[in-house]
């Protein structure tokens, strides 16, 4: 495994750890500004809607465990294949198990931190 790929899967243990926190402005710090989520399959999001999606869901107090299953690294691009599962409540306040396989694009910034360009937790539902 190179070292770009244990960076980028230290990424996804780094996120996790800011996600469970419910730190609404850590967590946004792992997007790039054009950023592009697709938390609810066939519903993209970009620019305030993504943040604003994120801040209520984050509220929910959800807990999140992630596995890196694959991940590819070339320049400053990587493709990140995870298995997620995620402990949050519904919107009536019942629990809610969520779980999925994440189809994730990294770049690497100016900065040298990569971040989620593309974050599709849902990417097995074609």
């Amino acid at each position: 495994m190179s070292q770009s790929t244990d960076i980028v899967e230290k990424h996804t243990s780094l996120y996790v750890e800011a996600f469970n926190s419910g730190d609404f402005e850590a967590v946004d710090g792992f997007y790039t500004e054009e950023a592009v989520v697709v938390w609810e399959p066939g519903k993209p999001l970009t620019g305030q809607a993504r943040r604003d999606y994120q801040r209520e869901f984050l509220a929910r107090g959800a807990k999140m465990t992630a596995t890196p299953r694959q991940t590819f690294v070339t320049g400053d691009t990587a493709l990140a294949i995870v298995d997620w599962v995620i402990d949050t409540v519904d919107d009536e306040g019942r629990p809610e198990r969520l779980s999925g396989i994440g189809v994730d694009v990294l770049r690497l910034c100016e900065d040298g931190v990569w971040r989620y360009a593309v974050d599709d937790p849902y990417g097995q539902a074609a």
